[in-house]
């Protein structure tokens, strides 16, 4: 080998050292190191993390749960018919608005023909007994007549008119308007033998059961079903553990696929029950439906705050991960500038917070931003 080669070679060497070293003084430093339970930063990366201190304050827990809708009882119904026959017409279709006592259908009816005529009877029969009542008392006056025969008069004449005044009602209940009622009681001839299926209660029309034609028994035969869907009932179930939170007069929020908005509601009933299947315990709660977003038997979110304030340990929701197990768990900053892993127990979420009932003590610092890096440090 002579002497040219030898420096040459000497030359390379040096030339891949030197640019070596170069590339590792360019390198940065390792930003973090660690374990899945303990992450070690430096001070740099360390600056850019949001740390907050754990301490208690006083909130109002929120109780997170499902609910289905209906209509509210006290301002729904179901219509049957007043009397036996097959329905001649409807008058109303499923969405229509609807007044107390407005006309659903018409029933052609031997109920109503029977009715007039009972009615007719007991006019009679009152009049008589009253005219009876009238001469028994002049005949009294002239002593006449024993007093005992004058008051078996009287009584007659007043059972006469209570039939009368109850053959009335029962025109009325089986839906004859009032100027057919005129005409009947001025002895007027009617001439169709029609019963009328009529609204009990004002609301929206959101069932018709019937068809024209159907027969309908008296008192058995459901036609309609009447809403006011201002106002609906959402059916909660809440589990033992939060059921101590729920009373009467709570205020909730529910929350719909259907609507953008959250609609506010009240709980009106807590059960004195608990549904041996599920194990919960049914919550009534009244809300309002101004722009008729809520149909029966949808199911919708419900969130109801506690009208009693509780003090615990509050985090932010930022700093609360997950693991494989869908378990929560966060960052904890320690004194020698580590920063530990720890599973913890989360309550209820109030606003942008969650609850820790368990694995977090007052005093101890959180990583709010910047778990995700630790997290990612911590799996290198």
């Amino acid at each position: 080998m002579n002497t040219r080669t030898l420096l040459g070679g000497v030359g390379l060497v040096a030339g891949v050292l030197a640019a070596g070293c170069a590339r590792s003084a360019e390198s940065p430093a390792v930003a973090a190191h660690g374990t899945s339970d303990r992450v070690v930063v430096d001070s740099a990366q360390r600056s850019r993390f949001r740390i907050e201190r754990a301490d208690t304050v006083s909130f109002y827990p929120t109780i997170r749960t499902t609910g289905s809708v209906a209509f509210s009882a006290d301002h729904s119904t179901q219509v049957l018919a007043p009397v036996s026959g097959p329905i001649i017409r409807i008058l109303v279709t499923p969405g229509t608005h609807v007044t107390q006592g407005e006309a659903l259908a018409v029933v052609s009816s031997p109920d109503f023909a029977a009715a007039v005529a009972e009615y007719r009877k007991a006019v009679a029969g009152a009049r008589n007994a009253q005219r009876i009542a009238d001469l028994d008392a002049q005949l009294f006056q002239n002593d006449a007549l024993a007093r005992r025969e004058l008051e078996q008069a009287q009584t007659d004449a007043a059972s006469a008119e209570a039939d009368r005044d109850a053959a009335l009602d029962q025109l009325r209940a089986l839906g004859v308007d009032s100027l057919t009622l005129v005409a009947i009681q001025a002895n007027r001839t009617v001439y169709a033998a029609q019963g009328v299926i009529r609204a009990p209660i004002s609301g929206t029309v959101v069932e018709r059961m019937v068809t024209p034609g159907q027969l309908v028994q008296a008192g058995a035969t459901p036609c309609f079903t009447i809403a006011d869907l201002s106002v609906m009932w959402v059916m909660a179930n809440v589990f033992e553990r939060d059921i101590r939170g729920v009373h009467r007069g709570a205020r909730a929020v529910v929350t719909t696929e259907a609507s953008p908005d959250t609609l506010p509601g009240v709980v009106d009933y807590v059960a004195a029950i608990v549904d041996p299947a599920s194990k919960a315990t049914g919550v009534r709660l009244l809300v309002p439906n101004r722009p008729e977003v809520l149909k029966r038997d949808m199911l919708v979110q419900v969130t109801i705050r506690s009208v009693s304030p509780r003090t615990g340990i509050m985090v932010p929701v930022a700093a609360v991960l997950r693991d494989d197990e869908n378990l929560p768990f966060l960052f904890v900053a320690r004194d020698d500038g580590s920063f530990a892993r720890r599973r913890i127990e989360l309550g209820g979420r109030v606003g942008d917070r969650y609850e820790v009932t368990g694995g977090l003590t007052v005093g101890e610092r959180i990583v709010v931003d910047g778990s995700l890096f630790l997290l990612g440090a911590g799996n290198q």
